[in-house]
C-alpha cells in the first residue's frame, strides 16, 4: 500500500507537471486554398502565352489558427533593415536558390561599395543546367538532374562563367512575364535519361544538346556586357565592376548527424554536387552567429523548411505552434528528428534583409520569390515578403550564407 501511495503520489505529480507544460494557447484550422498569385498570375500568364485554359486547383490544407495574435506583419515595423532590391517573382520555376542569393549579393555589393545593382538569376541557372547535365554525363547517370540546388552554388559558377545584369539577359522568350520552365526541363530530363538507356555518354555532344534546349526555352546567354561605358566579358563584369569574391562567403550548417565544429556536405538532394564546405555547428552557435550578424548590418541567405503548419500565406507569418513543440523543447535534437523523419525539408531559399525584437525575441524580415508571399494585396509594402519567428528559424532553417567577416568567431572553434 505505501509503495502504492507513493507511486500515486509521483504520477499525479508528473502529471500536474506535463498539465502545465501542455496548456496550448495555439489552435489548428482547415483552410480552403483560395488560388493565388501562382494560379492567378503565373499560370495565367503561362496560359495566355499557349492559349489555353485551365480551371484553377482548390486544395484545403490544416495550418495554424493565427486569428487574434499579435503578429508583427507590416514592414514599416522593421526599423533594422539593409538594402536589398524589391522582391521579384520566380514564376514556375525551382529557382528560388538562385533568385535568394542573387538578392543577398545585390545586398552585399551594395553594403561593401554603395553601388546599386540588379544582377541576372537566370545566367546562373543556365549554367548550373550545363553544369549538372555534365556531371550526370560523367557519372553515368548517377547524378541528380532537377531544378533544385545551393546558394553557394552562386560562388562555384560565377568563379567559372561570371556574371551579367539583368538587363543583358532576362531569359524570357515569348514575351512571356514569368518564367516558367516545366516543359523545358522535362525535355532536358527525357533527352539525359534517354543517353542512360542508350549508354551514350558523349559529354561534348550530350552539352551542345542541353545548351540548344536552353537557348531555345531561355535564349543564349550573352558572352559580352557593356558596364561604365566599356564592353567585357562576365568575368570581368564580376571582377572589375562588382569587385565581390565569391571566395568570402561561408555557408554555416546545424545538424546532429555530422561532426560540429568541421566542414562537412550538407547530405541533401540539392547539392548535387556532394559540396563539402559547410560549416557544421550546434544549434546555440547557429543562431547566436546569425543573430551577431543581422546586428552587424548584413543580409544572410537562408534555407530551409517552409511547408509547416505555422507557415501562414495569408499573414504571411512562420511561428511554431505550440501543439507542434513549445518553444523551450526546440534544441538541436528536435531539429535532427525533423530533418531525420522528412518533416524538414530543403525545400527553399530565402534572403533576410531585416530584424526586430518583440517580447524578448527577434522576428525576421524575410524577402521571397517564391508565389505564396504574393497573395496579398501587390501595391502593399509586403507584397513579396514573409516575417519569421525566431523559433521557426530555431526548427525549421538549416542552413544559412552570409559573409566570412560576420561569423569569424564561429571558425575559431
Amino acid at each position: 500500500m505505501r509503495k502504492n501511495y507513493y507511486m500515486i503520489l509521483v504520477v499525479t505529480g508528473l502529471s500536474l507537471s506535463l498539465s502545465g507544460l501542455s496548456q496550448n494557447k495555439d489552435k489548428a484550422t482547415f483552410r480552403v486554398n483560395e488560388p493565388g498569385f501562382y494560379q492567378n498570375s503565373i499560370l495565367r500568364d503561362d496560359r495566355e502565352v499557349k492559349q489555353q485554359v485551365k480551371p484553377a486547383e482548390v486544395k484545403k490544407s490544416l495550418v495554424a489558427d493565427m486569428s487574434g495574435k499579435d503578429l508583427p506583419n507590416k514592414k514599416a515595423m522593421y526599423k533594422n533593415q539593409q538594402w536589398h532590391n524589391p522582391p521579384i517573382s520566380q514564376g514556375n520555376t525551382g529557382s528560388c536558390w538562385s533568385f535568394s542569393a542573387t538578392s543577398f549579393f545585390e545586398s552585399e555589393i551594395y553594403r561593401l561599395y554603395k553601388k546599386e545593382v540588379k544582377l541576372s538569376e537566370m545566367y546562373t541557372v543556365y549554367w548550373e543546367y550545363v553544369e549538372k547535365a555534365r556531371r550526370y554525363v560523367q557519372q553515368r547517370g548517377n547524378s541528380v538532374f532537377d531544378e533544385g540546388s545551393e546558394a553557394n552554388a552562386l560562388k562555384r559558377i560565377w568563379k567559372e562563367y561570371g556574371i551579367v545584369p539583368a538587363s543583358a539577359y532576362t531569359g524570357l522568350l515569348q514575351g512571356r512575364k514569368y518564367h516558367n520552365h516545366e516543359e523545358m526541363v522535362t525535355e532536358m530530363k527525357t533527352y539525359l535519361a534517354s543517353l542512360k538507356t542508350n549508354a551514350s555518354w558523349n559529354e561534348k555532344e550530350a552539352l551542345e544538346t542541353i545548351k540548344a534546349i536552353l537557348d531555345h526555352y531561355m535564349g543564349k546567354p550573352p558572352v559580352e556586357v557593356t558596364a561604365d561605358g566599356k564592353k567585357m566579358t562576365p568575368q570581368q563584369y564580376l571582377h572589375d565592376v562588382l569587385k565581390i569574391n565569391p571566395a568570402d562567403y561561408v555557408d554555416v550548417l546545424s545538424y546532429m548527424q555530422e561532426p560540429f565544429h568541421e566542414y562537412v556536405e550538407y547530405k541533401v538532394p540539392d547539392n548535387w554536387w556532394h559540396d563539402s564546405g559547410y560549416y557544421n555547428v550546434p544549434l546555440v552557435e547557429f543562431i547566436e552567429a546569425l543573430k551577431k550578424a543581422v546586428r552587424g548590418g548584413y543580409t544572410v541567405f537562408i534555407g530551409g523548411d517552409v511547408s509547416e503548419a505555422g507557415f501562414d500565406r495569408k499573414t504571411q507569418c512562420a511561428i511554431v505552434p505550440d501543439f507542434d513543440i513549445p518553444s523551450a523543447f526546440i534544441s538541436d535534437d528536435a531539429r535532427q528528428f525533423r530533418f531525420t523523419n522528412n518533416t524538414t525539408t530543403d525545400d527553399h531559399g530565402l534572403h533576410l534583409v531585416g530584424y526586430l525584437e518583440k517580447d524578448g525575441s527577434d522576428w525576421y524580415l524575410v524577402k521571397d520569390s517564391g508565389s505564396g508571399s504574393r497573395n496579398n494585396d501587390e501595391n502593399a509594402p509586403e507584397f513579396g515578403y514573409y516575417f519569421f519567428s525566431e523559433d521557426y528559424v530555431k526548427l525549421k532553417i538549416m542552413d544559412y550564407m552570409v559573409h566570412k567577416d560576420a561569423v569569424k568567431h564561429l571558425f575559431s572553434k
